[in-house]
């Protein structure tokens, strides 16, 4: 909905060049900047104190990035947050390993980081056929224990018989189990990560439609309009205050750095009594608080 409301207003007068947001850049420069610095307030998935903390830190670069940190940062998984930063900045050494590991780990650094990785390990380590490496998928999942003890056998069984140093196999499965506590699929993933990345770009080349769209799906909580209000102005836009003669229901973007405070954030302050003052103010603006009185009338006033 907030992609839907700041698409309306950045094509609002335009006829040609309309913004399509399927069809974004996903190595826009900008949009990276604005993850790189965590000014991502309002942003999806990425927006808590936590995740910003991690961005500032990851300085993500490509959409891979964003990605994976979708799928790690859950309870269980925030050990390998660590990990995969110091390994992208090759601060720390990648363990290691069997070249078919390697290639299947080779875009996370080394750090099982998808469902779909344990899968492919399973496949090119120990021969296992897609098949059984659903079903460890999915004991994974359900964390069956009698199933992963089978699964165990069969994974290192399988390993050995292609030449695979057994304690290798052993540890490798080792990580697979831990992996299973916080374990998240690449499928689910992306797609959240897309949407990521695509309010990440509103926000970094279109602020002003973006906060405007933001603030007026929040009118009816005052902390979320606050947290918002204060980010406008952190990342340098203007907010107008409420103008009984300019402002309307919702908040608006008056101009590329400029957003107008929306009558529907003021409590106490319903949508038909905005209307009403919106109707009346057609005839001409309101000269004072008297002739505003006069003209909206105490049947839809209080004090």
């Amino acid at each position: 909905t907030v992609i839907n409301q700041t698409l309306k207003r950045i094509n609002k007068d335009k006829k040609e060049d309309l913004i399509d947001i399927n069809n974004i850049p996903l190595e826009d420069k900008k949009t990276f900047k604005l993850l790189q610095k965590g000014e991502t307030t309002g942003v999806f998935q990425l927006e808590s104190r936590g995740m910003k903390e991690y961005l500032k830190k990851l300085k993500p670069n490509d959409f891979e990035d964003i990605v994976c940190m979708n799928a790690l940062y859950r309870p269980g998984a925030l050990g390998m947050v660590d990990s995969y930063i110091e390994r992208k900045h090759q601060r720390e050494e990648i363990p290691p390993g069997h070249e078919s590991v390697k290639k299947v780990l080779s875009t996370t650094y080394g750090v099982i980081v998808y469902q779909e990785q344990v899968m492919q390990i399973a496949q090119e380590l120990s021969g296992f056929t897609l098949g059984q490496a659903d079903i460890l998928r999915r004991a994974m999942g359900k964390k069956k224990k009698d199933e992963m003890e089978k699964m165990k056998k069969d994974f290192i069984d399988g390993a050995v018989n292609k030449k695979v140093n057994k304690r290798y196999a052993e540890n490798l499965f080792e990580q697979i189990e831990q992996f299973a506590g916080y374990g998240f699929n690449r499928c689910h993933s992306v797609p959240y990560a897309l949407i990521a990345y695509q309010t990440a770009w509103l926000k970094a080349n279109h602020p002003s439609e973006f906060m405007a769209s933001l603030l007026s799906l929040e009118l009816d909580s005052t902390d979320r309009i606050q947290m918002f209000v204060d980010d406008c102005r952190f990342i340098g836009l203007n907010v107008l205050k409420p103008d009984i003669n300019t402002s309307s229901y919702a908040f608006e973007d008056k101009d590329k750095k400029t957003v107008l405070y929306g009558l529907g954030a003021i409590k106490g302050i319903g949508e038909s009594l905005v209307k009403s003052i919106t109707t009346a103010r057609e005839k001409g603006a309101f000269k004072d608080l008297y002739d505003f009185c006069l003209r909206i009338g105490r049947n839809k006033l209080n004090k």
